[in-house]
């Protein structure tokens, strides 16, 4: 196996930093599109959590601008940082290697957090909290959404 192959997972754990609920909405709109992720996601499954990851990461796009929205690095945003990560980390990496993939992810993830929030504690002195949240929605939703077009594959 070569490196580059868990380099999805690498790259979703990225995305997970900026916006914890993210790789799931798009994992789960992979789904929807009928699509399958290389390692397990047992979760895919039930159309429960499928609603409720899409659901969950439109309503952080929402919640984000709100002037009452915690850091990303308070405890219960690292922690939904970890779990998505993981979770969307060991999708996303081939079949066998699902451990090493989240394990990636998460390591990417949690000091990605701390980078991320800085950069837009920046770009809201600049912009603005909305207008930052905004660019910000806009180039993670994007990445998410190459980065799983790119490591899924038609069933």
């Amino acid at each position: 196996m070569k490196s580059s192959e868990l380099f999805p997972s690498l790259l979703i754990g990225a995305v997970a930093s900026a916006r914890s609920m993210t790789p799931m909405a798009a994992l789960a709109a992979a789904h929807l599109a009928g699509r399958s992720t290389p390692g397990r996601l047992v979760l895919l499954k039930r159309p429960l959590f499928t609603a409720g990851a899409l659901l969950m990461g439109a309503g952080e796009l929402f919640g984000d601008k709100m002037r009452t929205a915690p850091d990303r690095t308070v405890a219960l945003g690292l922690i939904a940082r970890i779990m998505s990560a993981g979770i969307a980390g060991a999708a996303l990496a081939p079949k066998g290697r699902e451990r090493i993939g989240g394990g990636i992810a998460v390591a990417t993830a949690v000091p990605m957090a701390y980078l991320t929030l800085g950069a837009r504690k920046l770009a809201m002195k600049r912009a603005g909290q909305t207008r930052s949240g905004l660019v910000e929605d806009a180039i993670v939703v994007c990445s998410a959404l190459a980065i799983v077009s790119l490591a899924v594959r038609g069933r």
